[in-house]
């Protein structure tokens, strides 16, 4: 399996569904099943979740030959752990405010010398203790992928420094909070939100690092990968099933 990691480092262009609200492993497994997404987002903000689910989760989405992350508060240092040993390949940190927040997150996702993580290695992600110590650390601290949201005026107005952070991966674009916190709520196409995107999308390049978005509308999703994006969220679990149940309705109208 190709993670979201090396596919970034190559430029690819990697597709992400979001699962959360409706969180089963069968939704999991019908996304991979239909093909076309390289991983899921498990959103642990806004939902949360075990992490026996999450555990199932990751399984699920790797037989299926996708990665994952988990979006997560930045304020919980085991939480960040625990997604890691339960498999998944990444971490997405939401609403950061600042340099030195972000890089409080990835200090708690590296082991020494970059980081102070805890050392445990009996999660999937150490092979259960068959890892031996030293390269664990090692490929832990190369391999798993970190994220961190751009959805504040604050990450925004830092986003070159924390671009500039070692061991972050990808900036990532929250158009709905980001466009609140500019007081354009809502506002997807207002030109605040273009330059903040524009912003990102330079101090990225500056960087040499990725950045990706949950696009609004196949418009935006266009623009942006026209400007560098590399990682789109177009849908989530909530988003499938409206549109089924409105495609469902409208293909039975003259019975509803």
């Amino acid at each position: 399996m190709e993670t979201i990691k090396q596919k970034l480092q190559n430029g690819q262009l990697t597709m992400v569904c979001g699962v959360g609200r409706v969180f089963h492993h069968n939704i999991v497994q019908m996304l991979g099943v239909h093909g076309g997404f390289d991983a899921i987002w498990f959103d642990q903000e806004h939902t949360g979740f075990s992490f026996e689910n999450l555990e199932i989760g990751t399984i699920t989405a790797r037989a299926h030959g996708m990665d994952s992350f988990v979006r997560l508060a930045p304020t919980d240092y085991a939480v960040i752990t625990r997604s890691y040993e339960a498999g998944a390949g990444g971490v997405m940190a939401a609403q950061v405010h600042s340099a030195e927040q972000a890089e409080q997150v990835v200090k708690w996702t590296k082991f020494y010398p970059r980081g102070n993580r805890g050392l445990n290695s009996g999660g999937f992600d150490g092979r259960f203790g068959n890892t031996p110590l030293a390269e664990f650390c090692e490929r832990a601290n190369r391999e798993l992928f970190v994220s961190i949201q751009i959805e504040t005026v604050g990450a925004l107005e830092q986003c070159d420094q924390i671009a500039a952070i070692d061991g972050v991966d990808l900036l990532f674009v929250g158009p709905s909070d980001l466009s609140q916190n500019l007081g354009i709520t809502g506002q997807t196409d207002h030109p605040k939100l273009i330059e903040g995107i524009d912003r990102v999308a330079a101090a990225c390049k500056s960087h040499g690092k990725q950045w990706g978005i949950v696009p609004v509308s196949p418009d935006m999703a266009d623009m942006c990968v026209e400007k560098g994006c590399k990682m789109l969220v177009p849908v989530a679990d909530v988003k499938l099933l409206n549109a089924g149940i409105r495609a469902s309705k409208e293909a039975y109208a003259k019975y509803f």
